[in-house]
């Protein structure tokens, strides 16, 4: 199952901002965390940033902090990452996903309290020097 889309990457210059959207397919998300996650070529998938179901709390990594703003509306039916500044070490391919759990402690690293369920196939983005 592909409940998940991401729409908006592209190529941009450094210094550039992208708006990637997430859109879920037949379904909403609003009992769901919902999270962004992105690999670079050759490298291991790592957490960028997520919001809540309630939309109280958001959550970066440190390497977009201040640069990246996520958001959702619509019972999590649509999300985005919003892209500022943005730098080379930035290209990867960008997943959307969606996620169950109790507490806050599996956000940003899936442990057994939760993990994301749903995800997206993923969007380029790369950044140009």
């Amino acid at each position: 199952q592909v409940p998940l889309v991401e729409l908006g990457g592209g190529l941009v210059q450094a210094g550039g901002s992208l708006r990637l959207s997430c859109v879920a397919d037949g379904r909403t998300f609003s009992n769901y965390a919902m999270a962004w996650f992105r690999q670079a070529s050759g490298k291991e998938r790592e957490f960028v940033a997520a919001i809540t179901s309630s939309g109280s709390n958001t959550y970066y990594a440190d390497s977009v902090k201040g640069r990246f703003t996520i958001s959702a509306d619509n019972g999590n039916k649509r999300m985005y990452l919003q892209m500022n500044s943005l730098k080379p070490e930035d290209t990867a391919v960008y997943y959307c996903a969606a996620g169950t759990g109790y507490g806050s402690s599996w956000i940003m690293r899936p442990t057994e309290s939760g993990t994301y369920d749903y995800w997206g196939q993923g969007t380029q983005v790369t950044v140009s020097s």
